[in-house]
């Protein structure tokens, strides 16, 4: 019996024309020994459609039922998709207006095929708010394992950090379909199979999910909803036999010569193309300026050059995690979109220093930890923000955000890539508890740890090449949204003038780089943060105020 059948049989579901107010679409669920009704909402008002019609249709069983609508517009025709008692599955015409019923949580879904149990197949999860796809680290649970709500699944790489992925519902862990180490699987891609019973993990040894079971763009699946009709069948015209394209390569050369022009073989040279590795698309195959610059783009983009495998080299390929495709697109859109200007400015650190040793045994007698230079760098740069707002912003194109926390990321660089963790509201913070938490945030992006929410909501960066490896000054790359990042040096001894005539002393110096987003923050803005920063370094005491 077809669902049409039903519906022309049901004088609630014929009801159904004077629904208004429906989003695109809803799912039912219902038991297979229930009344079958289900619930849509009219005006704010939640409403019980079907009943009693469907008892006859009652089968032995516990497993419950999923009934997709999907409704294409008013006086439009919907689809029922799913599988009612495992028999109907057909088209339906006629409902007068969409259906609504809100954004509905993943339904438990269930086979097709009368040979597999009911089952629910989990697909890869959006972690983050801009995570498109993912890889496995490794999978916790093992097939054949018990799994209970908030035990963890497996581990999921994604663009900001490695995520724990726990189980939302009680069952077995019937097929692991993407293994440890699987990468690029787009969110909604199955990853894994559950069973609620223990007995069906065995039906599951040889499971595949379908092309079906793939995520499918909007587009696609409104036009899936729709109700196929039959189309006559259409005569193609035959088509003109296309006319051959001359064959350049062999036109290009006569003999060993190969042809060109004074400029393709200048720009060749220079950037060591060998002719014979491009094709020409001049009069009788001559390679044009053009060419060349063809196969330099394709190679830039990746493209398979022939000039490294002409040459000889000893290289090895090192696939790139996806936390360094996303730094790498990230960094080179800041630097095509924002346009950077940089301020630099030399602040002494000799009182910064002698702080630092002074309360160093204090907080050791107490049993906190030791607090660094950056510690103290990262607090005096929450401090100028908040003297200095109008850097701690993000240009929003019609209009600037300045954002009234003030939340300091921390570049950290580990053997899995760059990460940024946050420290939030560092303003606010002492000394001892900023320090207390870069260090944890900082260990938790060398063990690969770190969770999305470590890395989101940053106002403003703090990278620092000084401490850890010596380098005297460098120019940081904007982190967007933000519009600032400051970039701390080295400390060095350099002899200055005394305080009498003809007397010199050593102090500690250390160089301090502003990069700035020009649409945001003028030089002038920039300037202003960096003297208050500098007051806040070269006297010290007025952190603690």
């Amino acid at each position: 019996m077809s669902a049409a059948h039903l519906l022309r049989h049901s004088r609630k579901l014929r009801s159904l024309r004077n629904v208004v107010d429906c989003e695109r679409s809803g799912l039912a669920r219902y038991f297979s020994t229930g009344s079958g009704s289900f619930a849509v909402k009219e005006n704010g008002v939640e409403k019980r459609i079907g009943g009693t019609r469907f008892s006859q249709y009652k089968q032995s069983g516990k497993n419950l039922e999923t009934c997709k609508v999907s409704v294409g517009g008013v006086n439009g025709s919907s689809t029922f998709r799913g599988t009612l008692t495992n028999r109907i599955s057909s088209g339906v015409t006629g409902l007068n207006g969409p259906l609504s019923c809100g954004r509905v949580a993943s339904a438990r879904s269930f086979s097709s095929s009368a040979d597999l149990p009911p089952h629910q197949d989990i697909g890869m999860p959006s972690l983050s708010p801009t995570m498109t796809e993912g890889n496995i680290a490794k999978w916790v649970k093992k097939e054949g394992d018990k799994v209970s709500p908030g035990e963890v699944l497996c581990e999921v790489e994604t663009d900001k950090a490695t995520v724990e992925m726990e189980c939302m519902e009680e069952g077995y862990l019937a097929k692991i379909v993407q293994g440890d180490g699987a990468k690029e699987i787009k969110v909604g891609e199955i990853i894994c199979v559950t069973v609620e019973e223990e007995g069906d993990i065995e039906k599951f040894k040889d499971y595949k999910p379908s092309s079906s079971d793939a995520p499918v763009a909007p587009s696609e699946s409104k036009a899936k909803s729709e109700p196929e009709e039959p189309k006559a069948e259409e005569k193609v015209p035959a088509k003109a036999p296309e006319p051959k394209a001359p064959k350049t390569e062999e036109a290009s050369r006569s003999g060993d010569r190969i042809f060109s022009s004074p400029l393709a073989r200048k720009l060749a040279e220079d950037n060591n193309v060998p002719l014979s590795s491009v094709k020409g698309t001049g009069p009788d195959g001559r390679i044009l300026k053009a060419d060349i610059e063809d196969y330099l783009a394709s190679a830039a983009k990746g493209g398979k050059s022939e000039t490294f495998a002409a040459s000889g080299l000893d290289y090895t390929d090192i696939p790139n995690a996806q936390i360094r495709k996303v730094t790498a697109n990230r960094l080179l859109a800041s630097k095509q979109t924002i346009p950077h200007y940089y301020l630099t400015v030399d602040t002494r650190v000799d009182n910064l220093i002698k702080l630092r040793g002074e309360l160093n045994p204090q907080q050791e007698a107490s049993g906190g930890k030791k607090i660094s230079i950056n510690d103290l760098v990262i607090k005096a740069a929450a401090l100028a923000l908040r003297k200095v707002p109008q850097c701690n912003s993000s240009w929003m194109n019609d209009f600037i955000r300045q954002y009234n926390n003030v939340n300091i990321n921390v570049a950290v660089q580990t053997e899995h890539g760059l990460f940024v963790p946050v420290v939030r509201d560092a303003d606010k913070k002492g000394l001892g508890t900023i320090g207390e938490e870069v260090k944890q945030l900082a260990q938790r992006a060398r063990d690969n740890s770190l969770k999305p929410q470590d890395c989101e909501g940053g106002t403003f960066t703090v990278s620092n090449l000084g401490g850890p490896f010596g380098i005297k000054q460098f120019c940081a790359i904007i982190n967007p949204p933000q519009s600032a990042i400051l970039a701390i040096g080295s400390a060095e001894k350099r002899m200055i003038p005394g305080s009498a005539d003809g007397q010199y002393e050593f102090g500690s110096y250390m160089s301090v780089t502003m990069s700035c987003d020009h649409r945001v923050i003028d030089g002038a803005i920039g300037a202003e943060f960096l003297k208050a920063f500098k007051g806040y370094i070269e006297n010290p005491t007025t952190m603690l105020l």
